[in-house]
């Protein structure tokens, strides 16, 4: 099994969770949007995620807002496009492959924060990405931190989504 997880970051929680998700994963490695190259659509799943911004993904303008905002430290190339919306718009389409997808976000209700996660799924599954899952990991406030337990918790969706990789076709 190959897989990756390829996120966005703004002040390096997503990242952080996308770190445990692949140590979850066992053998995965993660990926900032701004490093990966073309053989992602190689792995045989792709994990995807990125923070919630104005309830879904990142743009340019939410990016510059977060940036131009920031009182810590920000993510090298945080700031550079693509984004993930980009990235994701630019991905080519797969037979066979599956995905899932993840984001940060405040502790409210869906309904209230968003979730970025959801408009990474439609898109991978719009590229031909059949989905394992989603999942929402939170942050105390804009900047972090991660909430007590996130990290934990992403690396066992990681190896939740490990072992539903392995499963058989049909498995329940």
């Amino acid at each position: 099994m190959t897989a990756i997880v390829v996120y966005e970051s703004i002040y390096g929680n997503t990242r952080e969770v996308a770190e445990a998700i692949a140590a979850g994963l066992g053998d995965a490695r993660a990926v900032s949007i701004h490093d990966v190259v073309s053989s992602v659509t190689k792995a045989d799943l792709l994990v995807v995620g990125g923070p919630t911004h104005v309830h879904g993904l990142t743009s340019k303008r939410s990016r510059t807002a977060a940036l131009d905002n920031a009182h810590g430290d920000v993510e090298p190339g945080a700031g550079d496009e693509p984004g993930l919306r980009d990235w994701l718009a630019d991905l080519p389409q797969v037979a066979n492959a599956q995905g899932a997808a993840f984001d940060t976000r405040a502790d409210a209700a869906p309904m209230l924060t968003g979730a970025a996660s959801h408009g990474i799924a439609r898109r991978l599954r719009r590229h031909g990405y059949r989905l394992l899952g989603t999942e929402s990991f939170i942050v105390e406030a804009a900047e972090g931190p991660l909430a007590e337990g996130e990290l934990e918790r992403a690396r066992e969706w990681g190896t939740t989504l490990a072992k539903a990789l392995r499963a058989p076709a049909g498995a329940a």
